[in-house]
C-alpha cells in the first residue's frame, strides 16, 4: 500500500522522499487532505523523452508558415479570453 504524506514532508525532506521512491516505494502527496500526486518508480522500457536527431540542421528548408493574423493579435485574443 502507497504511504501518504503531505506536500510539506516532500518540500521538507524531498531527498529522503526520492530515495524512497528511487528504493520502489509508491508515495501519493496531499495538498490540504486532497491526493495531488503519486510518486513512484518509473516502469522498465520507458522510452526517452530527447531522441537525437537523425541528421543536424536542415532548418531553412523548413517551409514558413505565414499568416493573416499578427503575434499581437493573437496575444490579444488570448488575453480578451482570460
Amino acid at each position: 500500500m502507497a504511504k501518504t504524506i503531505p506536500h510539506r514532508e516532500l518540500r521538507n525532506h524531498s531527498s529522503e522522499v526520492l530515495r524512497r521512491v528511487q528504493a520502489g516505494e509508491t508515495i501519493r502527496v496531499t495538498n490540504h487532505g486532497e491526493v495531488v500526486a503519486i510518486l513512484s518508480p518509473p516502469t522498465q522500457g520507458i522510452s526517452p523523452r530527447i531522441v537525437v536527431a537523425k541528421h543536424r540542421g536542415g532548418f531553412s528548408e523548413i517551409p514558413r508558415v505565414r499568416s493573416a493574423e499578427t503575434v499581437q493579435d493573437a496575444l490579444d485574443a488570448l488575453s480578451d479570453e482570460r
